[in-house]
């Protein structure tokens, strides 16, 4: 199965394990929850999976790699404790609880989740000496004589022996005791990933032409040689920076990252064409509808795979716009309630105050949690942000009016003012990046038809907006003519009903 098949299964096997009956007890008991066991190769996004889901289900996460683990950091350290029995004292061994266990414990603590998933990977790396308690843990979920707490699911992974020489191969008895998921690298999926994660345009389009080279695991004469997922995801990054610093990226800055000579340089040769093609192409001038006849017939002369990376560089810009708007929508959505709550407030700094320390307790329940993606912890801040910055004005505005001249609702609804004002800024910010967008989506379609007509490449924009998440959500929410235009020409989908407006929605 492929990473996001195991997702979806991972995530039901988990829903399933935390089902409760009427008397609040799980359905199915801890030692009859198999822990899930993912099978794969390294660098196909196995953590990262399980990372999703956290956050997905609002569950705490614990990640342990147990590659360093000996027998005393998982079980604990032995000590005497007396004993009695029947009357008589004894010296008794005991154990102090596991370092693993104990993470446990402190995760519940610190983001008052009491329900989780215990992430271990390498699991299949472990020790000697901690290999048979492993059959144990497995098993009864214990760690020498602590437990893993109810509503903790265990999910663990690991590398089949062909990629890791460390790699103990489980036996029956140990594998009967797993819910086994053998997963395969695959691109398509990863794309979805890579759009929702922000991952280099030059990669996902590179990649799209050149699938073969999204992963690789081979033996040269030079030794192992590899390419892996969490490689490219790592070197977007690093590409990323070097573009902000206008430093060049060569061969010798992929090859740190892509441990294949051929891919490197088809890589390398691939992004400087990329870059001249952005040069070349005057995106923003296409995108603003302006167009020159010079790039039109270039365009239109060009090959298949140049026609993929224009439309590539065009949709970037597109969809940034549109992943921009969606997420400032969704902050003011969530900003807009606490802020009307301020309308029966009679001391609205006060109550700001109380707001931004609400907020700021929940995001570090959330980040002790390990359940946060980045979009949700930039919301999170945007939010605090706001409130922060409200605060200021509505106490510089107060100032400036001495309360003796007011009256006290008078001076409530002053500071309220401030608030809406601020507010009310904001929404207008979002319509005016909306109707950008927009028009930047008009362009794209008008060059793209003017260009290549209603072919492939048509096809291709309307499915790359289709399957982003996104900008589908963008155009459900917000609508776009153009792409509501060509998507039924092409008949990819049925006419769906708008969603509500939301930014019409945001009024105090």
């Amino acid at each position: 199965m492929n990473m996001k098949e195991a997702g979806t299964d991972i995530k039901n096997t988990i829903e399933i394990y935390l089902k409760k009956d009427e008397f609040g007890d799980y359905r199915i008991p801890l030692v009859r929850q198999r822990p899930i066991f993912l099978l794969g190769a390294p660098g196909i996004g196995k953590t990262a999976v399980v990372e999703q889901i956290a956050q997905e289900l609002h569950l705490a996460l614990v990640s342990y790699s147990m590659t360093h683990h000996t027998r005393q950091s998982a079980l604990g350290l032995p000590f005497i404790q007396q004993k009695c029995y029947g009357g008589v004292t004894y010296d008794v061994s005991e154990y102090t609880m596991s370092e693993i266990i104990a993470s446990v414990y402190d995760a519940m603590e610190e983001s008052g989740l009491r329900e989780g998933i215990l992430f271990l990977d390498e699991i299949n790396c472990v020790s000697e000496t901690l290999a048979p308690a492993m059959l144990q843990f497995l098993q009864y979920k214990v760690f020498g004589r602590h437990r893993v707490p109810e509503g903790w699911v265990i999910v663990t992974a690991g590398n089949p022996p062909m990629y890791n020489k460390s790699v103990r191969e489980f036996d029956v008895v140990t594998m009967d005791r797993l819910k086994v998921m053998e997963v395969e690298p695959d691109f398509d999926v990863w794309k979805e990933y890579a759009l929702e994660h922000g991952i280099h345009n030059a990669i996902v389009t590179f990649l799209e032409l050149k699938k073969d080279c999204f992963y690789r695991m081979e033996t040269t004469g030079k030794g192992r040689s590899y390419v892996t997922a969490r490689g490219w995801e790592d070197f977007s990054q690093i590409i990323t920076l070097y573009e902000e610093n206008h430093w060049k990226v060569d061969e010798a800055l992929a090859g740190q990252y892509l441990r294949n000579d051929e891919i490197v340089r088809e890589f390398c040769v691939y992004y400087d064409l990329y870059r001249k093609y952005q040069k070349d192409y005057q995106v923003t001038e296409i995108l603003g509808g302006n167009v020159s006849q010079t790039v039109l017939k270039k365009a239109q002369a060009a090959d298949f795979d140049e026609r993929l990376s224009l439309l590539g560089l065009l949709l970037e810009q597109v969809r940034n716009g549109m992943r921009e708007v969606v997420i400032t929508g969704e902050y003011l959505q969530e900003l807009m309630p606490l802020l009307r709550s301020l309308k029966q407030t009679q001391e609205i700094p006060q109550r700001l105050g109380q707001l931004v320390e609400a907020r700021e307790k929940l995001l570090h329940s959330l980040e002790a949690a390990n359940s946060l993606s980045k979009v949700e912890k930039t919301k999170h801040r945007r939010i605090i942000r706001f409130l922060l910055q409200t605060q200021r004005s509505v106490i510089t505005e107060s100032c400036r009016k001495p309360d003796s001249t007011m009256e006290e609702m008078e001076r409530q609804q002053s500071a309220f003012e401030v608030v809406k004002e601020k507010f009310d800024a904001e929404v207008a910010g979002l319509r005016e990046s909306a109707a950008g967008v927009d028009g930047q989506a008009a362009s794209l379609f008008a060059f793209v038809e003017a260009a290549f007509g209603q072919g492939n490449e048509m096809l291709v924009l309307v499915t790359e907006l289709t399957v982003d998440q996104y900008s589908s959500r963008y155009v459900a929410r917000y609508g776009c003519e153009a792409y509501q235009k060509y998507s039924e020409v092409l008949m990819l989908d049925e006419r769906q009903n708008r969603m509500r407006e939301d930014i019409k929605k945001l009024e105090l």
